[in-house]
């Protein structure tokens, strides 16, 4: 039986810190560089594969996440730490307005604009891996589900996920109105916001990383 409650809770917590991560509007430069030559049917194609890449590839880490730890031998304190490492490096750059070179570097996104890609390419790569389904996106959810001690909390994750998803795909076709709209500043500005929330995710990760794994 799902509580309701702790459902909705989850629900909006979790969103908002996977949406910090993946940061949709700050992919929106570049969705608009690798596809200003296609028509509006072939982004919204584009979009359609990156939102659908991006569920299935969160989903199946988010599933398979403590097969992983237990291949491995590390525990989800010692990720959490990992993580939010990862996390940090992240926001960092976020706050200084710039694409994180843990997603993709600049030279990636120049590799896509001189050859000659078919739309699955595009959508896959560089858009919804790494771009949007990077690193910390991954790792995120990995532990967000280890650290799910409900099922209600389980089924917000992967239903978090899903949200995302649509988000995604509701952000990239709207790509050109929210860059007029927003402008290249604009979008600057969303993604040191993203940043500042990511910092505070990454330490509080690590803090709980340590506890963790140190009793405390």
């Amino acid at each position: 039986m799902i509580d309701i409650v702790t459902f909705l809770k989850s629900l909006i917590l979790l969103y908002g810190g996977l949406f910090a991560i993946t940061n949709p509007i700050g992919a929106v430069p570049v969705f608009l560089s690798v596809t200003h030559d296609l028509s509006l049917r072939e982004r919204r194609e584009i979009a359609t594969k990156t939102a659908i890449t991006v569920i299935v590839t969160l989903l199946v880490f988010a599933l398979i996440g403590q097969w992983i730890f237990r291949f491995f031998g590390s525990s989800v304190d010692a990720f959490a730490i990992a993580g939010g490492i990862l996390l940090f490096r992240m926001a960092m750059d976020m706050l200084s307005g710039r694409l994180s070179s843990v997603k993709i570097s600049r030279e990636e996104t120049e590799e896509f604009d001189e050859e000659v890609v078919t739309l699955e390419e595009v959508a896959i790569i560089p858009l919804a891996i790494p771009l949007i389904s990077g690193p910390g996106a991954i790792t995120t959810v990995m532990l967000y589900m280890a650290k799910a001690g409900t099922f209600s909390e389980r089924v917000a994750v992967l239903i978090t996920i899903v949200l995302i998803g649509i988000t995604v795909w509701l952000v990239l076709c709207s790509a050109n109105v929210i860059k007029a709209r927003l402008g290249r500043v604009g979008i600057k500005v969303m993604t040191r916001m993203m940043g500042l929330i990511l910092t505070s995710m990454a330490v509080q990760m690590i803090i709980n990383g340590i506890k963790g794994a140190f009793g405390l």
